[in-house]
């Protein structure tokens, strides 16, 4: 996936004016910035319409299995049903692992393309990288009935690794938690310290994020 930090520095700049308040916790330790506007997230924005559009294909495979696209299609809707009800650290759990065991797949590979953000119903078709994985627990937590606010989709720079990253993070009454592609453990945010955001989204905003100077030292 392509970061250019210096767009993620100039965003933190744009947005510095309108501190966000509305979260329980700084994400990963971070002073955080939003904006209502998804402005120079394109493929973000792209993959918003496109499950928009696959919205009635949800419904449809949930109802009849034979209108299902695809066998993992089918699986994953039936996944979510069998959470529907169930504690909500239970069903992090259950939609981390299910969708976890697709295999990783690079943009390259899929899409002859160095970055392209997948809907649910590609990811499930083609399987995907590190952001595909983050959207389709962000839809299918959705479909759970989680509202936009709780989640967030978090591109980051992975520490330990020197590479560009993404994950989702849930907000439960108790914390921030971890959704991620190369664990099935669901951590709070606490426990995961090799984490930097560039920046964070869910359909309706998006954050830049400074990471103070004491944690930068």
């Amino acid at each position: 996936m392509r970061i250019i930090r210096a767009a993620a520095a100039a965003l933190a700049v744009a947005l510095a004016s309108t501190p966000c308040a509305a979260a329980p916790a700084p994400l990963l330790g971070t002073v955080e910035f939003r904006t209502a506007s998804l402005a120079g997230l394109a493929e973000w924005q792209r993959v918003l319409r496109g499950i928009e559009d696959e919205r009635l294909i949800y419904g449809a495979c949930l109802r009849d299995p034979g209108a299902c696209p695809t066998p993992g299609a089918r699986a994953w809707q039936e996944m979510i049903q069998s959470q529907t009800g169930q504690v909500a650290m239970d069903q992090l759990i259950s939609v981390n692992r299910f969708l976890n065991n697709w295999q990783y797949k690079p943009d390259s590979e899929n899409y002859g393309r160095r970055d392209y953000w997948a809907t649910p119903l590609e990811f499930l078709r083609l399987s995907g990288d590190c952001e595909d994985y983050a959207i389709v627990k962000y839809v299918t937590l959705r479909q759970l009935g989680y509202p936009a606010e709780r989640l967030r989709l978090v591109v980051v720079r992975d520490t330990a690794r020197e590479l560009a990253h993404a994950v989702l993070a849930v907000y439960l009454d108790d914390g921030v938690y971890v959704m991620d592609n190369l664990t099935s453990a669901v951590l709070p945010q606490d426990r995961v310290r090799h984490y930097v955001p560039y920046y964070s989204t869910n359909e309706a905003s998006r954050w830049a994020h400074v990471t103070p100077l004491q944690q930068m030292a």
